[in-house]
């Protein structure tokens, strides 16, 4: 996602810091409304129930020996979340192929919406967001600027709430320079733009992933980073441009290298990473977040922006987050609402088979193109992508429900395929490694 608020940090190392100002807010609480949401679409006791999307994932779930132990499931809570089957014995049957689809196809339409959304939270208060994960949204986002020392346990706990304890992703904007929200806990790192000019892809994958080993002994999943827009430009992100340091290089062939540095190093850590702005914003007219912004025209991105995405895709990149910019030539919606943009060209051409997560849809740029939060998650949705985001503030409680609601009333009117709810779903989960099979 892209962050409006960048902070001072001071490191001998890093190049220029601006001021970052924290990005906390207080909500109010809506157990109640939640509670009541869970028992309509979420109390069922059949395997799981909160996701969208539309047929095989295809990510085959890792052997659970090769994933690390923050990223598993419960073994125990994954089981009993699987009905006993019917012996194809005692029916003569020959008994169908088990997926997570086939044990998704049984959810509700609002556990499936529930499963695509991630919902922002303080990272001082994770706790506020315990109603929502009630209710079986697949992630929580933390906003802030300080980490207090005790996250992971509040994490735990939080955690301890999602329903089946199939697992939750835990996502944060730990890039560097003045784009992190837990240092004081993780450790520094510079701006983007220090390490693609000052160190090797070695030296980048082996920084990162120290901080990727303190993000996951802190109960934090997943990182929106690295960013592998390709810009130049030697100066901090700002509400005109994007980017400046927060990329690597203007270089495509040195973002290429030190993106897939970063992202194997958080993997390193047992942290995904999530590939962002697809599928560019290195030269775009103006930062999304404040307004109406368009990318350089397609056939420009094709050679110069792509290559990096490219790269990360061939390196097995778990996830890539889409940016909210109209891309000229690809259509006039943002890229983050455009089929053609998500499943033409990053599922079709690049095949690109993991999480397809949005920006955040409460950018200046959704509404810009006349689209509400709600509106927006179908069209993402209905686009191709898995899960959506959007900003701290305001009542995240009802900004939640009305997207859970808009999401299963796009299914029942046939606006959004029940498949692709489906599908979205086992994306969410495929990143995780939960297998609802096992």
């Amino acid at each position: 996602m892209i962050v409006p608020s960048y902070r001072d940090r001071s490191s001998a190392t890093a190049a220029p810091r601006v001021p970052r100002r924290a990005a906390t807010a207080h909500r109010v609480s809506t157990a109640a409304v939640m509670a009541a949401m869970l028992l309509a679409g979420c109390g069922t006791g059949t395997p799981g129930a909160a996701a969208p999307h539309s047929s095989d994932p295809g990510l085959s779930p890792a052997p659970s020996s090769a994933v690390p132990s923050s990223l598993r499931a419960d073994p125990a809570a994954t089981a009993a979340a699987t009905p006993a089957t019917t012996s194809a014995t005692a029916t003569g049957a020959t008994p169908a192929a088990c997926t997570n689809s086939s044990k998704l196809a049984g959810w509700s339409n609002r556990r499936l919406a529930m499963l695509t959304i991630s919902v922002p939270v303080s990272e001082t208060s994770v706790a506020d967001a315990t109603s929502e994960v009630s209710a079986g949204a697949g992630g929580v986002v933390l906003f802030g600027s300080k980490a207090p020392a005790d996250l992971g346990s509040r994490l735990t706990t939080l955690k301890s709430h999602v329903p089946g304890h199939l697992g939750l992703l835990v996502m944060t904007d730990e890039e560097g320079g003045g784009i992190q929200r837990m240092a004081n806990l993780v450790g520094d790192l510079p701006w983007a733009a220090y390490m693609g000019a000052h160190w090797t892809p070695a030296q980048i994958q082996q920084n990162v992933a120290k901080v990727a080993t303190r993000m996951a002994a802190n109960q934090v999943n997943m990182n929106l980073a690295p960013v592998v827009d390709v810009d130049g430009r030697n100066e901090a992100p700002s509400k005109t441009n994007p980017d400046g340091w927060r990329s690597f290089s203007g270089n495509t062939a040195v973002v290429s290298k030190a993106g897939v540095a970063y992202m194997n190093g958080m993997r390193d850590g047992g942290v995904i990473p999530v590939v962002k702005h697809f599928p560019g914003l290195g030269g775009s007219t103006y930062n999304s977040d404040f307004g109406p912004a368009r990318t350089l025209p397609w056939s420009t991105l094709q050679k110069v922006a792509i290559p990096p995405f490219t790269a990360a895709i061939k390196a097995g990149a778990p996830a890539i987050m889409i940016a909210n910019n109209i891309v000229p030539g690809l259509g006039t919606n943002p890229a983050s609402l455009s089929p053609t943009a998500i499943n033409s060209e990053l599922r079709g051409k690049l095949g690109f088979k993991g999480l397809v997560v949005t920006d955040s849809l409460s950018a200046k740029a959704i509404s810009g193109a006349g689209f509400s939060v709600p509106a927006a998650a179908v069209q993402a949705l209905r686009s191709g992508a898995d899960m959506v985001l959007f900003d701290l503030g305001g009542n995240v409680g009802s900004q939640t429900t009305a997207i859970a609601t808009a999401i299963t009333n796009a299914v029942t009117g046939k606006h959004l395929a029940r498949s692709r709810l489906i599908d979205a779903a086992g994306h969410v989960l495929a990143v995780r490694h939960v297998n609802l099979c096992s």
